[in-house]
C-alpha cells in the first residue's frame, strides 16, 4: 500500500507539473529537469512495485504449492486408513466408497475379520469438514481397532470410543457411529447405532429400523449403549450411508432425501453391490451437481 501511494503521489504531481508547465517547457530548461526527474522516479517506483507483486506472486505459488502436496500428502495417508480388500470368507460381501468434499474427508468406514473369526465392520461421521475432522477420523480408526480386537461386546466398544473422544475433544466434536459385529454361525448381526443414520435393509427383514444404541460418540461421558441384533438371510442387504448422500442438494433447496435412497436401492438390490454404489453416486450428482456438499460414504454388505 504505501508504494502504491508513493506512486500515485509522483504519477499526480508529475501530471500536475505538467499541467501547470505546459508552456514552459521549450523557454526553462528547469522546468523539463523537474519533469524529467519527476517522470523518472514514477517510473522506477512503478518498476519496483511491479517487482514486489511478482516477488510475492512467486512465493504466493510457492506456499499453495507446498500445501497442495501436503494435502496431497494427508490424502493418500487417508485412503490407506480404507481397507485395501474385504473379507471373502465371512458370510459377507461388501462394497464401499468414500468421496470428500474438501478433498480430504471426515467420513470413515472399516471392515476387519478379527483373529478369532468374528467379522466387524463400522461407519462413522465426524463433526467438522476438512484436515481437523480427519486427524479425528484416522483417531478414531486406530482406537476401534485395538478396542474391538480385545473381545469387547459392540456395547462395550461403543462406550470405550465414546470415552476416549469425550476426554480427547470439547463439546463441539463428536462422531455419529454405527457398528456392526458378524456371527456367521448364528447368522446374526450385533449392532450399536450411535446417532448415526438409519440403514436401509433389503431382503427378509426390509422394513426394519436398526436403531438400538444411544447418542454420538463423544457427546456425554459414561453413556451406555444399546445392542440390537438382526438375523441375516442370504441375499439380505444393509446400506450404511452418511448423511453427504441424503444431505446432497440442500444448499440448491430440496436435498436428496433417505425415501429417494431406499426406492433407489430397493429398485437395484438385486445387482452387484458395485453397481448399486455406482448408481446411487450418479443419482446424487445428478440431483446436486458434480461437486459434493459434503463427504460422502457408503457401505453396502449382503449375506451370502
Amino acid at each position: 500500500m504505501r508504494d502504491k501511494a508513493y506512486l500515485i503521489g509522483f504519477l499526480l504531481g508529475a501530471a500536475l507539473l505538467l499541467y501547470l508547465g505546459r508552456g514552459l517547457i521549450e523557454s526553462s530548461a528547469i522546468v523539463a529537469l523537474v519533469l524529467t526527474f519527476a517522470g523518472t522516479t514514477a517510473a522506477g517506483v512503478l518498476g519496483m512495485v511491479l517487482y514486489r507483486v511478482q516477488a510475492e506472486l512467486r512465493a504466493s505459488r510457492r506456499e499453495l504449492a507446498r500445501k497442495e502436496a501436503e494435502l496431497t500428502f494427508a490424502l493418500e495417508v487417508q485412503k490407506s486408513l480404507f481397507p485395501r480388500q474385504f473379507p471373502r470368507d465371512g458370510g459377507l460381501e461388501f462394497s464401499a466408497i468414500c468421496v470428500p468434499a474438501r478433498g480430504i474427508s471426515g467420513d470413515y468406514y472399516d471392515v476387519v475379520q478379527l483373529p478369532d473369526g468374528r467379522l466387524i465392520f463400522a461407519i462413522a461421521d465426524i463433526s467438522g469438514k476438512g484436515i481437523s475432522a480427519a486427524i479425528l477420523m484416522s483417531n478414531l480408526q486406530a482406537v476401534l481397532r485395538v478396542v474391538a480386537g480385545g473381545n469387547c461386546s459392540p456395547a462395550e466398544v461403543c462406550a470405550r470410543l465414546n470415552q476416549h473422544l469425550c476426554e480427547i475433544t470439547d463439546e463441539t466434536r463428536f462422531a455419529t457411529f454405527f457398528y456392526g459385529e458378524w456371527n456367521l454361525g448364528q447368522r446374526t448381526l450385533s449392532y450399536v447405532n450411535a446417532g448415526h443414520n438409519i440403514p436401509i435393509l433389503c431382503g427378509s427383514s426390509q422394513g426394519r429400523k436398526l436403531q438400538d444404541g444411544g447418542p454420538p460418540l463423544g457427546l456425554f461421558h459414561a453413556t451406555k449403549f444399546e445392542v440390537g441384533t438382526l438375523v441375516l438371510q442370504p441375499g439380505d442387504m444393509i446400506v450404511l450411508y452418511s448423511d453427504g448422500i441424503t444431505e446432497a442438494g440442500i444448499q440448491r433447496g430440496e436435498e436428496f432425501g433417505e425415501s429417494r435412497l431406499a426406492a433407489l436401492i430397493g429398485n437395484s438390490d438385486h445387482k452387484p453391490l458395485a453397481e448399486i454404489q455406482q448408481q446411487v453416486l450418479a443419482a446424487v450428482r445428478k440431483w446436486s451437481g458434480d461437486e459434493p456438499e459434503d463427504d460422502m460414504t457408503m457401505l453396502l454388505a449382503r449375506a451370502i
